[in-house]
């Protein structure tokens, strides 16, 4: 333990020392390290070696945060003479009033923002341009600026050290809840990041978000290069509705697969902006996407392509996470922060664990599977082959006849559809009662999404489209899915001990359990399946699954890491790359199996532009969903999830341990879809 502090210390004092607020040019810290180990001798004075650990961790930590602004040397370690808290008993209830402060806090941030962000995110009136300054304001810009400065920060870090990501997973397999909740509280503060950058971050974040939210395709204006309509008049927000529309065609012949060609066409263009601006969300035009051609009242008209727009955006949140990156002494990059502050799971780790499983012999059998299956060669959209679920079996109009009839608005669905979702996988009266009276439902502008709470005293949100005739399949599939996040969102909020501990390790997690409740989609229905093959074909779809959504993080992945080499790009730089990236990726894992040298289908995910790397979340909570699917098998999904959940923020490592009992892992994935592939044989 000793040597661990020892590296600790003088890890933080070389950040402490080179981090430089470089609007002005002061240091960002004036405490020496003579002056830290003058403060650890006078605390271990004044205490002893009884809490020895603990304050020759957090004084350096405190150090590298403290500024000229903040007091001189002697006002640093008479600060941390003052507060340090030896006391356990005075320590817990120090944890304690802190939690009760926070959850006031952010409970209000939380519901300040989604109050000022209805306009974007719900159906209703055009939003304004004030809905749009307001919507990308950040009511909690001002937090940690506000902590430091009223020197409850320093309080915190003093008394809560901070642990990195190899101590939690190592020094976590044996600590209590009450350590664990010191360690989070310990994560609380290790940047100092002002609250204009927080504020840009927010309003670049806010602008990515609604212009992917109004990205809509008007299908009945497609046309093939004979002018046919394929398509019924439905608008589509890309990639989630093409993509979803994409996957019903599987069972109609030569006209599905027209149709599939079309829509992948279609991403095509908007990939390389080649997408005539006219078309977007607008449904004044006829497009031709393969000749690329626009036609208005038979007449055929020029048109402007989109300029770049997509990879603007991306590099504009570049630039806003570079400005957050000088503050951030412990994690200096975007990357970092995402991985192993957010995920906390390494970059490398993730990437081995993406490229190993796509470079499996298993791969190619399934895919071989699939050509049996179809009857023809791949091509590059069957990627997000949709054969292996029950509902490929079933026509979308009759699934769709069905949720309009039971779900005409958003009343239905959260008075009926919540609470028969949760009681059908066993949940009591009295907890569905609970849970669906913490959920509000709203119709989504956007494709639909999940948005948690942060008090107990406020409510969870459920976005979903919901149209003039009622819920169509895809709006209740998606439904359902971000449903599965709000039932994890309140289970871990209201049932988890210490709010410090609230949520999961991180969206993979939740990811996981939405993708659970969205598998059941078609029993929840009524629907039942008497398949044999039924668990094998349920094991293949997530295995395909994961191919797929692999391949598109590591593009995102790559982007970003490419962008870090290369900081000063222009847009058309950025657009050619990641493209080139897209490209890359593909011949490498895909082009052997699903034909079409340098396809660039891996960068149409709308993620990359409006969550920056996010999207390695999905493929690890697919694994993490094989793994809860083989734990949940003959037990009541209710209980689990009961028993599961409420651990709280563990790191990913501890918490599969507690779930499932063993690590994360592709490992059971790709032996049960050998197995499967025997069975089907």
């Amino acid at each position: 333990m000793r040597k661990i502090v020892c590296i600790l210390l003088t890890g933080w004092l070389l950040c402490a020392t080179s981090c430089v607020n470089k609007d002005n040019n002061t240091p960002m810290n004036n405490i020496d390290e003579t002056m830290v180990q003058s403060t650890i001798a006078a605390l271990h004075e004044k205490y002893g070696d009884n809490s020895l650990a603990r304050f020759q961790r957090s004084v350096p930590q405190v150090a590298s945060l403290w500024t000229s602004n903040d007091g001189t040397p002697e006002d640093f370690q008479a600060f941390c003479l003052e507060h340090f808290v030896d006391d356990s008993a005075a320590l817990a209830n120090m944890a304690h009033q802190l939690q009760a402060n926070l959850e006031s806090l952010w409970g209000c941030f939380n519901k300040i923002s989604v109050d000022l962000k209805l306009p974007l995110h719900v159906v209703g009136p055009e939003p304004t341009s004030l809905d749009e300054l307001f919507g990308g304001y950040d009511p909690s810009a001002h937090f940690d600026d506000d902590m430091f400065q009223q020197k409850i920060a320093f309080i915190v870090v003093l008394n809560f050290p901070f642990y990195t990501l190899d101590e939690k997973n190592e020094l976590g397999k044996t600590w209590s809840r009450q350590q664990w909740a010191y360690a989070r509280l310990g994560d609380l503060f290790t940047s100092r990041v002002p609250a204009e950058c927080n504020q840009q971050l927010a309003n670049q974040l806010a602008a990515a978000d609604n212009y992917i939210s109004n990205y809509n395709i008007m299908m009945g204006h497609l046309r093939d290069d004979n002018g046919n309509a394929l398509f019924p008049d439905m608008a589509l927000i890309t990639h989630w509705g093409l993509r979803d529309e994409l996957k019903t065609h599987y069972n109609e012949g030569d006209s599905g697969l027209a149709k599939q060609r079309m829509i992948y066409q279609v991403m095509r263009r908007i990939i390389d902006q080649s997408i005539p601006q006219c078309v977007i969300n607008n449904d004044q035009y006829e497009w031709y996407p393969y000749a690329n051609k626009v036609m208005q009242q038979g007449k055929e008209v020029k048109f402007e392509s989109e300029p770049d727009t997509r990879y603007q955006y991306f590099l504009d949140n570049f630039h806003a996470m570079q400005q957050v990156d000088r503050y951030n002494p412990m994690y200096p990059t975007a990357i970092q922060r995402a991985f192993n502050a957010d995920m906390e799971v390494s970059y490398d780790e993730i990437e081995q664990l993406f490229t190993t499983f796509c470079s499996s012999p298993v791969v190619a059998q399934v895919a071989k599977l699939i050509e049996s299956r179809l009857g023809r060669k791949l091509e590059p959209f069957d990627i997000w082959y949709d054969g292996f679920k029950s509902r490929s079996t079933i026509n979308e109009d009759e699934l769709t006849a069905k949720t309009q009839r039971l779900y005409p608005n958003r009343e239905a669905f959260a008075t009926q559809g919540m609470p028969s979702i949760l009681r059908q996988l066993g949940f009591s009266k009295e907890k569905t009662d609970f849970i669906c009276s913490h959920v509000t439902v709203d119709p989504s502008r956007g494709a639909g999404h999940a948005w948690e709470s942060n008090m107990r005293s406020d409510n969870a949100r459920l976005r979903t489209r919901i149209g003039e005739n009622g819920m169509d399949y895809k709006g209740y599939n998606i439904a359902v899915h971000e449903f599965g996040h709000n039932v994890e969102q309140t289970i871990t909020l209201h049932d988890v001990d210490n709010y410090i501990m609230k949520g999961v390790p991180n969206t993979a997690f939740t990811e996981a359990l939405a993708f659970v409740f969205q598998t059941r989609d078609l029993q929840l229905l009524g629907y039942k399946d008497s398949n044999p093959d039924k668990e094998a074909m349920e094991t293949l779809d997530i295995f395909w699954g994961c191919y797929e959504i692999m391949g598109v993080a590591l593009v995102d992945m790559y982007s970003w890491h490419w962008l870090y080499e290369h900081p000063d790009a222009t847009v058309k730089e950025l657009k050619a790359q990641v493209i080139a990236i897209a490209q890359e990726v593909w011949n490498k894992y895909y082009a052997p199996l699903l034909g079409e040298q340098d396809s660039p289908i891996l960068a149409i995910y709308s993620h990359m532009i409006d969550s920056p790397l996010y999207l390695p979340n999905y493929p690890y909570g697919h694994i993490i969903q094989f793994q809860l699917e083989q734990q949940l098998k003959g037990k009541v999904v209710a209980d689990e999830i009961q028993r599961i959940y409420p651990v709280g923020r563990l790191t990913p490592q501890n918490w599969m341990r507690h779930a499932v009992g063993s690590e994360v892992s592709t490992q059971p994935l790709l032996e049960a879809a050998a197995e499967a592939l025997k069975e089907l044989k």
